[in-house]
Order: structure tokens, then sequence, then C-alpha cells
């Protein structure tokens, strides 16, 4: 009872929380001081030296603070790993349809989960502290903030997913097109994937990003059907899901593979469109809150203003026997 009193003293917790926070800060201001360099000498140096600027862009991937977060992340993520290949593989999948693929990826998502925990009960539990005093309400603040920061993760790789499989979903009508056309120019399958993937680069680039792993595993020698089958659920795109498994009946069964993918591409274009419709039913809905909050209230003033003033300096006088 003594240690768990003493754990929860305001004098002890309040040193600790202020140490953690101006740790974390000195570390990012040495780190940003470090890594400065005057921007006239880098222009010099990518001019005296164009290949430079490649090797630059590419070890700045790998700065310090990457490779900190690289060596301690493993240890950090060890109290959050998941306790069956299932939820692993699930883990795996979700990072996957945000676009993150890399063997430490999970390790550094758990591992940042651990510390958003960490900085929400020491940082946030120093300025409740130090604002509030210790109380129930205090206490009640340290752990929303650590809760927060703890799911913060989650949430921005919910919103990348999002966005990720939003854009391959609207790209994906065009990148059939074109798969038809080299399909009926004599271009086999995996054909007509590079050259999709080598043609909307610059259009498309998260589905172009996606065709070239795809093609790079054709290359590799793993079998057709297991590529579209891992292309549709690496997504999580249900379109693109349906598209590979009609690719993979028609090459099981020998129909046409370019009929297959006209009639997917027009169902796709047929789907986007019906969403952009949904969307335009919904706009006349979505108005009526602004303006009943916003325009309503500036048109009544406008309109009732003036009468509502001479009523006040004619009527009211009169009725008060004035």
């Amino acid at each position: 009872m003594l240690l768990a009193k003493s754990l929860f003293d305001y004098e002890f917790l309040t040193p600790i929380a202020l140490f953690g926070m101006v740790f974390a800060l000195a570390w990012w201001a040495l780190d940003r001081i470090a890594s400065g360099r005057p921007r006239a000498l880098e222009r010099l140096a990518d001019l005296r030296e164009p290949e430079r600027r490649q090797r630059r862009l590419a070890l700045k991937k790998n700065d310090a603070v990457s490779k900190v977060l690289e060596v301690a992340t493993p240890a950090l993520a060890k109290p959050l790993q998941p306790k069956s290949e299932a939820e692993m593989s699930k883990l795996k999948l979700k990072l996957a349809n945000a676009g993150f693929r890399g063997e430490a990826a999970s390790s550094i998502f758990l591992g940042l989960k651990f510390i958003g925990l960490l900085i929400g009960l020491f940082v946030g539990g120093g300025f409740s502290l130090t604002l509030g005093g210790m109380n129930q309400k205090t206490l009640m603040s340290v752990v929303l903030a650590a809760a927060a920061l703890f799911y913060l993760p989650d949430i921005v790789v919910g919103l990348l997913a999002r966005h990720r499989q939003q854009a391959i979903f609207l790209s994906l009508p065009d990148a059939l097109d074109l798969m038809v056309v080299c399909v009926e120019a004599g271009l086999g399958l995996d054909q007509a994937m590079r050259k999709v993937a080598e043609e909307m680069k610059k259009a498309h680039p998260i589905l172009a990003a996606e065709f070239a792993l795809a093609n790079f595993q054709l290359q590799m020698g793993r079998p057709r059907a297991e590529v579209l089958h891992e292309l549709g659920v690496r997504t999580g795109v249900a379109e693109l899901r349906s598209l590979a498994g009609v690719l993979i009946q028609a090459d099981k069964f020998g129909s046409s593979v370019a009929q297959a993918l006209r009639v997917q591409s027009d169902s796709m274009r047929t789907r986007r469109r019906q969403m952009a419709e949904e969307k335009a039913a919904k706009t006349a809905v979505q108005l009526i809150f602004p303006l009943v909050l916003f325009i309503f209230p500036g048109i009544f003033v406008v309109l009732v203003g003036p009468a509502a003033i001479t009523m006040i300096r004619e009527m009211f006088p009169k009725m008060g026997g004035g």
C-alpha cells in the first residue's frame, strides 16, 4: 500500500514527467540542428556532382531518427506482439492495405503505439499534474491522453488505407481499358500488366506500384493465380479481388481475357458513376445544416431586423403609455 501510494504521489510523478518531456524536446532539437545544412551549399554540391543528389535523397530516408526507431521499436513492441499467427497475419494485412509491406513494419507500428502510450503518460501526466494537481479528474485526463496517443497509429493507418483503396478504385477502370487495348493488340496478360505499370506510373502511381509488384512476383516464378489472389487481398479493394477472381477463372478455363477485362471495366465504370450520383444526391440533404446554422440566421436578421427595430422604437413606447 505504501509503495502504491508513493508511485501516485504528486512529488514523485511530476519530476519524471517533466524530465521525459524535456528529454524528448532536446533530442528533437539536437537532431534538427545536427542534420541541418545551408541550402546554398547543398545546391552547389549537387551542381558539382549530379549523382550526389540521388544518393542524398536515398540516404535521407535512413536518418538518425529512422535508425533509432528501427533499433528501438522491436524491443518496445514486445509487450504488444500478437499472441498467435492469425493475429500477426491480420496486423500485416492491415499494414499492407495502408502501403507498409516491409519486414519491420509491424514492429515499428507496435513500437510507435507503445511510445505514444509512454508519451501520453509522462508528458500528459506532467502537464495535468502541474496544472491541476493530484485528483481523480487529473488521473482521468492522463488516461485519456495516453489512450488517444496509443490508438493514434491505428487511426493514421486506417486513414492511409482508405485513401489508397479509394485511389485504386478510381484508377482501376482506366487501367482495365489499357489492359484491354494491350491484350487485343496481341500481348499476354503478364505483358499487359507490365505495360500498365509503366504507362500509369505518373497518372496513378499507387495502382502502378501494385501491378509492378505483381509483375515482379510473376518474374520470380510464382503461379499467376496465387499472385492475382494476393494482389486482391493485399490492396483490400473488393473490385480488385473480383477482377483477380475473374482473371483466374478465365486463365483456368481458357476463356477470352479481353472480354472478361472489358466486362469488368464497364461494371467498375458504372459503379464509379453510381457513386458520383449518390454523392450528388446527398448534397441537398447535407446543405440543410449549413443553411440552417449559418445562412438562415443572416437572412432572418436582414429581413426581420428593420421591422423589429421599428417596432421597438414606435410601438413599445406607446404600449407603455409614453
